[in-house]
């Protein structure tokens, strides 16, 4: 593994330890460097700030996780990505509180917009319109997830991923039923 990966595993590892001790907005650099005894200039070779490392948490790790398949449905890759978060919530769930400029539920919009977009296409081949209900299915995915995630104690992501697919449906009957 290159010295590269250790030192910022090293870095991410401190976080989370810190973010089990107090909130994302009292850590400063300096006690993540501390805590994993490193100095403030590796830190900065390596990310920008905190939310960077966190922003890298997700990052790193999702896409070791992930099976990348193409030939992946879109609740495939739900199903992963909820399976992914929940598997280490407890740090999501405060990942997710974290608000402000590059915060992750930005970073994380960010990541689920493209994918988003990608099977709204076909549904919504009109470009204007097609922009409204992506912000509209990002929304309401990201809040959900949040929410999700949120809960003192989560159903499994399997369960969760019904329940998306059950709002989908139903969603789906009523436009069907009103244009008839």
């Amino acid at each position: 593994m290159p010295d590269s990966n250790i030192t910022k595993k090293a870095l991410a590892a401190s976080l989370k330890e810190l973010m089990e001790e107090k909130p994302f907005e009292k850590i400063s650099v300096g006690d993540i460097c501390e805590k994993c005894q490193m100095n403030r200039k590796s830190f900065y070779y390596h990310f920008k700030d905190k939310y960077d490392l966190v922003n890298w948490i997700f990052d790193s790790g999702f896409f070791r996780f992930s099976s990348k398949s193409s030939e992946q449905s879109a609740w495939e890759f739900v199903g992963e990505l909820c399976g992914f978060l929940y598997a280490d919530k407890d740090f999501y769930r405060k990942a997710f509180a974290i608000k402000g400029q590059n915060s992750f539920s930005e970073h994380f919009r960010d990541f689920v917009l493209p994918v988003i977009a990608e099977y709204l296409k076909p549904v919504f081949p009109d470009s204007e319109i097609q922009q409204f209900h992506l912000n509209f299915f990002s929304d309401a995915f990201i809040c959900a997830i949040e929410r999700w995630l949120a809960d003192k104690d989560p159903v499994s992501p399997s369960e969760f991923i019904e329940l998306l697919k059950s709002c989908v449906t139903a969603a789906a009957f009523d436009a069907l039923k009103n244009l008839t």
